[in-house]
């Protein structure tokens, strides 16, 4: 029998705590697996006297430095569960790397930020740098494009990525209710942090969606190429809208390469009913990936959670005990391209357009004068009876148009005077 392949973990939150049990609890599946056992030797955490219903017994060394257990000479494997893209994270994973060991993480901001350079210096230590836990929770999706679709080029990868905006959207839909209603809700229920920008911002599934490009299509990690708007502007009514439309509003991150160069962006979508991405509600994480030889493959199950994650990052540890060590991406680092990117000002797509006005003669007139001054044809259009207290809510779905054209309509239609909000625009995509 092999020696045990001994594991310092780094980070005993939620994550780390339900890691610590998997391997307890399924240690004699996973010598069974592995040819070896796990054995976890050290751990970090600022807390040593937190009861996370694990056995922490003296045979394990604790480190209140993170960095130290990086470097330490009885770990094989370092588990970093400690998040964040800079700092102590960042140090701990560097640190393991130029001390030898392979790492194992399930931190998207670390990777979205820094990912390629990590990779590089991980080829370089000739050590493993594995993130299945990273994207998804326990859905394993970067296996999926990584090893298992191969052999395909991807026409596009796209996904409900973040639990917490999937949740509010469904909420709104299923009561009727308004999206701060609904975040207050979440937030009660542990769904949402007290700070919800992270996830509602669309900034979590632009970490998850970089990281899905680079292996998708062999480039280097690029975060600051996605595009990226939030929900906080979807209302109850567009949830609305959109149902009569044959439409379902999801916060998707959608990657394709095009004539242009990479195409990432990540923002609210109409997509069309009974589309596998349609029905996947509540906290679910679905990615959809679409290769020119295996079509399209669908992978949904739970983004995040203790068990779930866990699963994922232990996934990754059984790798490494088999020795079944890979490239962090889909190639090489030193074959990773530099792909230009698509500007979001020339995507092209169909759009739903709502607009707040004044119940005067002449506005649609005026709407659907500026519509066709930019040559954008109008597909459908609703009009509804003014609310007490409130403009006449009106509806256009255009035929496709470029993402330029539609901005330049919309500065338009914000600056006539019966237009008394904001308009709100939701792109419509073809799945």
């Amino acid at each position: 029998m092999s020696n045990p392949l001994r594991l310092g973990v780094a980070g005993l939150g939620t994550v780390g705590a339900g890691v610590l049990s998997l391997l307890n609890e399924q240690q004699h599946l996973l010598r069974q697996r592995c040819g070896r056992a796990l054995q976890v030797t050290a751990v970090s955490s600022r807390d040593r006297t937190k009861n996370r219903g694990v056995d922490l017994s003296s045979s394990i060394t604790w480190h209140d430095d993170a960095r130290a257990l990086a470097s330490a000479d009885n770990v094989d494997v370092v588990v970093e569960l400690i998040g964040g893209a800079e700092g102590i994270a960042k140090q701990v994973v560097e640190g393991a790397l130029d001390a030898g060991k392979h790492v194992v993480t399930a931190n998207k901001a670390l990777l979205a930020l820094h990912g390629s350079a990590l990779a590089a210096r991980a080829e370089k230590a000739d050590r493993a740098l594995c993130y299945e836990a990273a994207v998804c929770g326990g859905i394993p999706v970067i296996k999926a494009i990584r090893e298992g679709l191969a052999a395909n080029r991807f026409e596009r990868v796209y996904g409900i990525l973040n639990g917490t905006c999937n949740y509010i959207l469904t909420k709104m839909e299923d009561t009727g209710a308004d999206f701060q209603d609904v975040l207050s809700e979440a937030q009660a229920l542990g769904y949402a942090e007290a700070d919800p920008s992270f996830d509602v911002d669309g900034i979590d599934t632009a970490h998850k969606l970089s990281i899905l490009a680079s292996l998708a299509y062999g480039t280097h990690v690029d975060f600051s190429a996605v595009y990226i708007e939030g929900i906080r502007h979807i209302a109850a009514i567009d949830i609305q809208f959109a149902r009569e439309f044959g439409y379902r509003i999801k916060l998707l991150g959608l990657a394709r390469r095009t004539t242009h160069g990479i195409e990432q962006r990540v923002h609210p979508c109409m997509a069309p009913l009974g589309s596998p991405i349609a029905e996947v509600g509540g906290v679910t994480n679905a990615v959809v990936a679409v290769g020119n030889y295996a079509g399209q493959s669908v992978f949904e199950g739970p983004g995040a959670g203790a068990g779930p994650t866990a699963s994922a990052v232990i996934a990754d540890i059984v790798d490494i005990a088999r020795n079944q060590i890979l490239p962090p991406f889909s190639a090489p680092s030193s074959q990773l391209e530099r792909a230009p990117v698509s500007p979001m000002e020339l995507h092209e797509g169909a759009y739903y357009v709502r607009l707040a006005v004044l119940d005067q003669p002449g506005v649609m007139a005026g709407i659907t004068a500026i519509m066709a001054q930019h040559g954008i044809s109008i597909d459908s259009i609703i009009q509804r009876a003014r609310a007490p207290g409130a403009g006449v809510p009106v509806v256009l779905i255009t035929h496709d148009t470029q993402e330029a054209r539609m901005n330049r309509v919309l500065a338009q239609l914000a600056a006539l005077k019966q237009v008394i909000e904001a308009p709100v625009r939701i792109r419509i995509e073809k799945l």
